[in-house]
């Protein structure tokens, strides 16, 4: 009679099952210790999340494979973050992932921890060509959060080593001779932009905690530079700083309002 596997010796087999139609579940589940029925039930908790992971992924990769489909190789989605607050620049990131992805929750950045937005940042870097874009407050004031926001875009994509064949950007056209789609919300609806929104979202978070030092009072660590009541406060206590956007409001009334002074 042969020798019962240990339980450790079935939770690692369990570790080399991939799909219900393995021909090793029958003797699996028909063990009834405890411990095995434990690890069975863990297993199917996984594979379901493996599941709901990889239709989603499906769903997101839709704008992707209609363009491979027709022939297009290096897709590069597009995403910006940093348009409404009063301090800091506005960073874009152009994402172009493999044929092959490995399955990553990758979703609209704002849905996601910072705990998990960080790791997929990893994650997105050593397996797809990135390129970022910052443009900074200055010329943000210059030209307008709009036009600003374009000329992140186009930085990002001009810092690609890749040169994009489409580009799936969210909700915006931009002024390059390149095949592309504006797709409204498209950090929920496309992979490759929710790569993007990820890249640009950790990527100025940590410029903004950088700040954070140099500029002490207004917690651009916790705010990233939008109008929170701390940030208001930093403001009323400490004034204006270098990197706050000049034509933003109350910033603008701030500034016009010292200029009267010294009047």
């Amino acid at each position: 009679m042969s020798k019962l596997p240990t339980i450790a010796e079935m939770k690692e087999l369990l570790k080399h099952i991939q799909t219900l139609d393995d021909p090793r579940w029958p003797d699996i589940q028909a063990d009834a210790r405890k411990g095995v029925q434990s690890a069975i039930q863990s297993w199917h908790k996984n594979y379901q999340k493996e599941l709901a992971l990889r239709e989603h992924q499906e769903k997101m990769l839709v704008f992707e494979n209609a363009l491979r489909a027709k022939g297009r190789r290096f897709i590069a989605g597009i995403d910006e973050v940093g348009r409404g607050p009063l301090a800091g620049p506005v960073v874009a990131a152009a994402v172009i992932l493999p044929d092959e992805m490995p399955y990553l929750p990758i979703n609209d950045s704002k849905q996601l921890s910072a705990k998990k937005r960080e790791h997929l940042f990893q994650e997105i870097m050593a397996i797809a060509d990135v390129g970022i874009g910052v443009i900074s407050q200055e010329v943000v004031d210059q030209v307008n959060i709009y036009e600003a926001t374009k000329l992140a875009m186009m930085q990002a994509i001009a810092n690609l080593s890749i040169e994009p064949d489409s580009l799936l950007i969210d909700a915006m056209k931009l002024p390059l001779p390149v095949e592309q789609q504006a797709i409204i919300k498209g950090d929920a609806l496309s992979y490759s932009i929710a790569a993007a929104s990820i890249i640009a979202k950790v990527y100025r978070d940590r410029l903004m905690t950088e700040y954070a030092n140099e500029y002490p009072g207004y917690g651009f660590e916790n705010n990233a530079g939008y109008g929170t009541k701390e940030h208001l406060l930093g403001l009323e206590k400490y004034g204006v700083t270098a990197i706050h956007r000049k034509t933003f409001e109350p910033i603008k009334s701030m500034v016009r309002n010292e200029k009267d002074k010294k009047c």
